[in-house]
């Protein structure tokens, strides 16, 4: 009898399997993603060059592009400036010879590079076109894409001057990486036979069953950069604490939670009335280097509306370094140029700010 029992349970347990299989998805959860969607995601390089669009771009024409969009974070020459890492720089030519960067084993670098690190042109190739420039992600053409990459490892001294990059001969520029044996794949992270990064005996065992906080950002400095969701670049759905709003208590250790945003909506259709200053400062990404009140990259905008009080033509002046990009008058971090924004959308956001930034 408990053999007949036994078997009956297995055969109804296979049963449930099947159906469960066989289910069919879920009423109202997600939908099939449409062409252009998976067309608008699918758009990485691997190391194999694999998703590479066909094209190319020169040296020449990367200068340009670098010049106009790059240089105001990168520096002129990829040394960078005060906020970001160089991109060049610490890598030589017997690296080149090699493929594997002597001073990654030393202090003879006192900062660490991006060419120094990446193994792949492709990583390159790959992240300017998904990222750059950062107020305008996704905004370079395959041409410009190929002619920064280009430009970049001409400045590193990989190319010559007169290079022009394409997909026809950038698997020529990969064996001139100066880190590309560099990079290790025996390990648990890339291969799933190779052995886990983290070997210590005491890892995830005996773990405690108390959560105790040790580390938190004390009250008085949660502020002190402004709104963190209003610097985030207008590119995907994803925002920063409001850090305006102070930490609510929650149960964790008896310790206070950040206070999320609130949800990016999704799109809707534009309202009727043209947006305000402020709701425009935010869709351009100049909340990103800007705050209200407070310093960042840039300026606070109340500072530039006290600096030009009374001034009769600073809204026409604002408008054009706006337009055309400026240096000097804030300190060392120049404003990169802001072509593509519409004069009457500008026109909307100096008004806003020397009225106060309000």
């Amino acid at each position: 009898m408990s053999r007949f029992i036994k078997a009956s349970v297995a055969l109804l347990g296979m049963a449930a399997l099947s159906a469960a299989v066989a289910a069919p998805p879920y009423a109202n959860v997600g939908r099939a993603a449409t062409d252009k969607e998976v067309a608008a995601w699918d758009i990485d390089v691997r190391p194999d060059f694999k998703g590479l669009p066909k094209g190319s771009g020169s040296v020449k024409k990367g200068m340009e592009v670098w010049e106009g969009k790059c240089a105001s974070c990168h520096g002129t020459f990829g040394e960078s400036n005060e906020v970001f890492t160089p991109i060049v720089g610490g890598t030589t030519a017997d690296d080149i010879k090699t493929g594997k960067v002597a001073a990654l084993r030393g202090n003879s670098q006192p900062q660490r590079t991006t060419m120094m690190k990446v193994p792949t042109v492709s990583t390159l190739w790959d992240y300017i076109n998904r990222a750059m420039p950062w107020t305008a992600p996704k905004s370079l053409s395959t041409e410009e894409v190929y002619a920064v990459t280009a430009y970049i490892l001409n400045m590193a001294e990989v190319l010559p001057e007169d290079f022009t990059l394409s997909d026809q001969n950038i698997a020529q520029v990969q064996a001139m990486m100066p880190n590309r044996n560099g990079m290790t794949t025996a390990h648990g992270m890339w291969d799933v036979k190779g052995k886990a990064d983290v070997r210590s005996a005491a890892c995830m065992s005996n773990c405690g069953k108390d959560i105790k906080v040790r580390s938190e950002l004390p009250a008085s400095a949660r502020n002190v950069h402004g709104d963190l969701s209003a610097q985030n670049r207008t590119f995907g759905a994803i925002r920063g604490v409001d850090t305006t709003r102070p930490a609510v208590d929650t149960p964790l250790a008896g310790k206070p939670r950040a206070v999320p945003a609130a949800p990016v909506a999704a799109a809707a259709p534009a309202p009727a009335a043209r947006p305000g200053g402020l709701a425009l400062a935010k869709a351009n990404a100049c909340m990103a280097c800007h705050g209200v009140s407070n310093k960042i990259v840039g300026p606070a905008l109340s500072d530039i509306a006290a600096k030009y009080k009374g001034d009769a033509s600073a809204a026409a002046r604002l408008a054009a370094k706006v337009k055309g990009g400026s240096a000097g008058a804030w300190g060392p971090v120049p404003m990169p140029a802001q072509a593509h924004l519409k004069d009457a959308d500008i026109a909307v956001m100096v008004e806003w700010i020397l009225g106060g930034a309000k």
